[in-house]
């Protein structure tokens, strides 16, 4: 099963592993056992709970599907952000592609700084 795609994905939507197991509600656990290969065969609902958060669809699960084109799931909101982007001229793009990379890089390093005191207080 193709699962590498669940790290791929939320990469770039730049979570956790802990912020998709909440989002999803899936157990941490039950998530770490999936993302490094120790559950083989999970769930449909795990699997149809993770998608759902990760925009993707079951066939995206699928090694075979790996081949293909990867279409990405859109919901309402990213839609109408895509259309307005569209029409806007290329320097307010340039701008909206700045502000959006600070941003996404903040989230980064407060979800890494998280991880990281998560990890610590295990220890």
């Amino acid at each position: 099963m193709g699962l590498e795609i669940i790290n791929k994905l939320k990469k770039e939507k730049g979570i956790t592993s802990k912020q998709l197991a909440e989002m999803s509600n899936v157990p941490l656990g039950t998530l770490n056992k999936i993302l490094t290969g120790i559950t083989k065969d999970p769930k449909l609902e795990t699997l149809k709970s993770l998608a759902k958060v990760l925009g993707c669809t079951l066939d995206d699960f699928d090694d075979e599907s790996e081949n293909k084109n990867t279409n990405i799931t859109l919901n309402s909101t990213e839609t109408d952000l895509i259309k307005k982007y569209r029409n806007l001229p290329e320097n307010i793009k340039e701008d909206i592609r700045d502000y959006i990379d600070m941003k996404y890089n903040k989230f980064n390093e407060q979800c890494a700084t998280v991880e990281d005191d998560y990890i610590i207080k295990r220890a």
